[in-house]
């Protein structure tokens, strides 16, 4: 019994502090982006497209480095320096972020100077130099948002997770500070505004890096530069963060290729010509289409950020504990238990994305530039994208079982068929879906993503059936097996429901902000209820497990 306390207690303890922050900030995210929809809207000038393709590359390594990969790579030589001397802990992070500053550095003067050459050749094309003026005020995020990303690694192997978990909330208070007053009140231009919101991001990864200084220093850190000591060490973090931070981004890295496919594909006027294989066709996108994806990414990814990256950075350290011990019945259970409280919110999160896709951006954008169109065609995206929730949460808990077990190449060898897939179902789709089939590609291929991993996983574990290991582990594995299907029953149960009472409303897009917001709670609270309530009736454990107190 002792050792089960001990799996349980650490999981759900931080699970609830990660996921309280996470919750506070993807909360402020979406007021964020309500704000930002209604300056902006989806087609104001193209300054929201200019705005989300400027913000990419920064925002894709605050992905690559704050998801996880970082921490996934660090904790092992952290763990190890520990246990032996922790003076050499913080010799070890003190030169990791020395060299991080100088390559991000580097890296930054570089994309800076490419944003030059961009803004000199593009005389005349009003995008491209919004673009490029964006992107070198956003560019020096890249270096603060690295050495932030150490920080919270280093703070997450002394499980700390309440810091690292709180710092987003910092960008998102000084992006809604500037979008809410002082853009308004500074100019009426959107482009102006943009470079407002551009230069709040900045100060913003500067503050997330600045706040956790001081906590650093409560645990003991002192700077120790030290490079001939911990040059291999730094090296095989190194080696290691490469493939799983490809690993990890798969979703960013396939999100920006549907972004830059919108971008290139995509014009104010459809019936544009477009040189294509040989021949000559009509632009398959409009103008727009970047920004539409942008905002229905923020949706989706509400439920996913709570879900499986909060529930993959909680789940990593147990995990690499007891593969480091070769306790593989523990390292079993740990797994099951993370998929079973991912998947209990994951598949009615996914339902309830469709179901509710047009009321909630209804709801969160209809306001200033936002208008009734842009909702219809965000609110498709919404619904196209939700039907990979339940994926895209799950794959951050998977892929770090496998980096757990220090095995970094099979999701970076399967992430790359999937990233090359994505690019070319989406080239595909869009001839034949317009914009909808960039997010419909997306959810597909997260989808195949799923599968090949637990192909994997079941070879290696048998998570979901073959040998069993012992008796506990097959109860275990069975309770996962049931809660897929405890879920889906419910799911469907609440979906009928919730799409039943949405049929007997009026369009909710035609209704006031207060009703709106009346209509969209009602179902909501009816559907969540009803999901909680079927899945008591079904026996389901999941929601008991998360709500109980820890034990100590």
């Amino acid at each position: 019994m002792n050792r089960i306390k001990t799996v349980r207690s650490p999981f759900f303890r931080g699970l609830k502090i990660t996921a309280f922050w996470t919750l506070v900030s993807r909360l402020l995210g979406m007021v964020r982006d309500v704000a930002t929809a209604a300056l902006f809207g989806l087609t104001e000038n193209g300054v929201m497209d200019a705005f989300v393709i400027a913000f990419r590359v920064p925002n894709i390594f605050r992905r690559l480095f704050g998801e996880g990969a970082l921490s996934a790579s660090m904790l092992p030589a952290i763990a190890a320096r520990r246990e032996a001397d922790s003076h050499s802990v913080w010799q070890l992070v003190s030169t990791l972020l020395g060299c991080v500053f100088v390559i991000m550095a580097i890296l930054t003067l570089v994309a800076e100077l490419s944003c030059g050459l961009l803004w000199i050749g593009s005389q005349g094309q009003t995008e491209y130099r919004l673009v490029a003026g964006l992107s070198a005020v956003m560019l020096p995020y890249l270096l603060f948002i690295a050495m932030a990303s150490v920080a919270s690694a280093t703070l997450h192997a002394f499980n700390h997770f309440s810091t690292p978990a709180f710092v987003p909330v910092l960008l998102n208070s000084m992006w809604i500070i500037t979008a809410v007053v002082i853009a308004p009140a500074w100019n009426d231009a959107p482009a102006t505004q943009a470079y407002l919101i551009a230069i709040a991001v900045l100060l913003g990864g500067i503050l997330q890096f600045a706040v956790q200084i001081p906590v650093l220093r409560r645990f003991g850190m002192r700077w120790q530069w030290n490079w001939i000591d911990n040059y291999s060490a730094i090296f095989r973090i190194v080696r290691e963060l490469i493939p799983m931070a490809v690993g990890l981004a798969i979703l960013p890295i396939n999100t920006l290729i549907d972004t830059a496919i919108a971008w290139i594909f995509s014009a104010s006027n459809p019936e544009t010509p477009i040189a294509w294989l040989g021949g000559t066709v009509n632009y398959p996108l409009q103008e727009g289409t970047v920004a539409a994806i942008y905002f229905a990414e923020r949706l989706y990814q509400f439920p996913v950020g709570l879900l499986g990256v909060v529930i993959g950075l909680v789940t990593f350290p147990a995990l690499s504990r007891h593969a480091t011990t070769g306790d593989r019945s523990q390292f079993v259970k740990q797994m099951i238990q993370a998929l079973r409280t991912n998947l209990f919110f994951a598949i009615p999160a996914t339902a309830g994305l469709i179901l509710l896709a047009e009321p909630l951006t209804s709801l969160l954008f209809r306001h200033g530039a936002f208008t009734g169109t842009d909702i219809q065609r965000t609110a498709q995206m919404v619904a196209a994208y939700g039907c990979g929730v339940w994926a895209y949460s799950t794959l951050p808990i998977i892929i770090r079982g496998f980096y757990a077990a220090e095995d970094s190449q099979t999701p970076f060898r399967l992430g790359m068929v999937v990233i090359v897939t994505n690019a070319l179902v989406d080239l595909i789709c869009i001839w034949q879906l317009g914009e909808t089939g960039l997010a419909y590609a997306s959810a597909a291929v997260a989808t195949l993503f799923v599968l090949l991993l637990a192909r994997e996983a079941q070879l290696r574990w048998q998570l979901f059936a073959g040998p069993l290991i012992d008796r506990q582990n097959k109860q275990a594995k069975n309770i996962l097996i049931i809660t897929l299907l405890r879920s889906s029953l419910a799911t469907v149960t609440m979906y009928v429901v919730g799409y039943f009472l949405l049929r007997q409303i009026t369009p909710v897009v035609s209704l006031s902000f207060g009703g709106r917001f009346f209509i969209v709670s009602i179902i909501l609270i009816c559907s969540v209820t009803l999901y909680l309530l079927v899945s008591w009736l079904l026996g389901a454990r999941e929601w008991r497990e998360l709500s109980r107190r820890p034990k100590r």
